[in-house]
């Protein structure tokens, strides 16, 4: 809490981000920095509305958390229930149309986050005129790479049509299977564009990469610091972005955990709760709360990952690495230089998928097995790790969830980004300037933090920022509407 000789600067909502969300910063008579935390100040709830309903309704209740990633929980749900009515080994059809699925929301998350959210930061600077610092300055000043970012989005919308039914909110994955193939027409379409999807990730590999190496210095030190980091990966070690087990390593490269079943990970993982953010903290139980804590998401899985099992990609990955000699990168404002090499790594598994004659087969769902009460399913959604957790009584209605989304993973990461870019550029300031307060919030928008999914909102949100003295009178205010 502050105290009356601290002054308080508040950053709500935060701007190119999914959600809702707020920046508190408390400063002393000195003016450094006391305290910054990203709060989260709406409550989910969903763990607790599906008890009662039946368990086959949850990949397509729990997909209304978002609508920027609905694919992830959907499959993600569905994974969990294929376990409950013991359906893990689904047909060859069902489990590529599924990948497929989920390689599209990747594809399209990603493009969505790169070129409309991050790019305005990227290519004008963070202290650029906040009238031409967002998706219609690119437009205007880079018409071509708005274009791009535009159709990438689109191809990855028409991935989860072909297989979701929709391309927000469908309901392609059903218990033990899926409910469509994927039409020799869909295919040719999406054929014919894949190419030039592969073109353009390349491309926003440059973008990405040029930036990281022409501003190195900057990217080492801004909102960068050391961190565990955790994925789940294959069986060999490879990146999977739909299946696998629980890695974690520290921030030297050691690893922590590996090889943890999805159905194990209450053995590793707890979450703290703290009185100001409706978000948990997850930390590793073997580190506790003040050292476990991990990043999740693309920075993290390429981290975590001994390679990727399509060439390009791991072409990009190996020149990533060797940025740091091999050893984790843990720079805040690399995760878009690693996001894009997973762009691209789905976007090459797509290609391969869509040239498996296994999507047009027939056998599309598998019998029911041995019931189950509980399971945990886990994926890796464009934002992170991805948990589910469901307990069900003998009347198949649902009795216990535990959800934990991408972003709460990422929740003391984002912290630790917001104190240390407002310890740097907000220490000894005099006055709020909106480039200033921008700084924070693109080190929170390296993360891509989907806050939809742990918050609903209604009505409008305006943007107040007030900067108040020690003894309480109103230093500056400036106002966003």
């Amino acid at each position: 809490m502050a105290t009356p000789a601290t002054k308080r600067i508040v950053i709500e909502p935060l701007t190119r981000v999914e959600g809702h969300g707020k920046v508190s910063i408390h400063l002393g008579e000195d003016n450094r920095v006391e305290q910054a935390r990203l709060h989260i100040v709406e409550f989910r709830g969903f763990e607790r509305f599906i008890q009662g309903r039946p368990f086959w309704e949850l990949p397509v209740l729990v997909q209304r958390l978002c609508g920027i990633c609905p694919v992830s929980h959907h499959l993600c749900a569905a994974k969990a229930v294929d376990g409950i009515v013991g359906a893990e080994k689904l047909t060859p059809t069902a489990e590529k149309m599924r990948r497929l699925m989920h390689y599209g929301q990747i594809f399209q998350s990603h493009a969505l986050h790169f070129f409309h959210l991050a790019s305005p930061d990227l290519l004008f600077g963070f202290d650029a005129p906040v009238e031409s610092r967002n998706v219609v300055g690119v437009i205007a000043k880079h018409p071509d790479l708005a274009v791009q970012g535009v159709m990438m989005r689109k191809f990855g919308q028409e991935v989860i049509k072909a297989t979701a039914g929709k391309k927000v909110h469908g309901t392609g994955a059903i218990p033990g299977g899926i409910n469509k193939n994927l039409s020799l027409a869909e295919r040719d379409a999406l054929l014919a564009e894949i190419d030039q999807m592969v073109e353009w990730s390349l491309k926003a590999i440059d973008i990405a990469k040029g930036y990281s190496l022409e501003n190195l210095e900057m990217v080492k030190e801004f909102g960068s610091f050391d961190s565990n980091h955790l994925s789940i990966v294959r069986e060999d070690g490879a990146m999977d972005l739909y299946d696998g087990k629980l890695r974690a390593i520290n921030a030297a490269g050691e690893t922590l955990i590996d090889q943890v079943s999805p159905l194990d990970y209450l053995d590793v993982i707890a979450e703290e709760v703290k009185p100001w953010s409706y978000m948990k903290f997850p930390f590793l139980k073997k580190l506790g709360p003040e050292k476990g804590w991990f990043r999740v998401g693309p920075l993290a899985r390429v981290n975590t990952c001994d390679f990727i099992d399509t060439p390009r990609a791991e072409a990009a990955r190996q020149e990533f690495s060797a940025l740091n000699e091999g050893k984790p990168c843990n720079m805040t404002l690399a995760y878009h230089w690693a996001r894009m090499i997973e762009a691209l790594h789905a976007c090459e598994k797509i290609g391969e998928l869509l040239h498996d004659a296994d999507l047009q087969g027939d056998d599309l769902v598998v019998p029911a097995g041995e019931r189950r009460e509980e399971y945990v399913a886990m994926l890796e959604a464009p934002r992170g790790t991805l948990t589910h957790h469901y307990r069900v009584d003998e009347n198949d209605q649902v009795v216990m969830a535990n959800l934990i989304v991408s972003t709460t993973c990422n929740n003391e990461a984002m912290n630790s980004a917001v104190r240390k870019i407002a310890d740097e550029y907000l220490s000894g300031v005099p006055e709020i300037t909106e480039p200033l307060l921008n700084n924070i919030e693109v080190g929170i928008r390296a993360y891509d933090p989907c806050l939809s999914c742990a918050t609903h909102a209604l009505g409008q949100m305006p943007l107040e920022v007030t900067l108040v003295g020690p003894d309480g009178e109103t230093i500056d205010r400036r106002t966003r509407p």
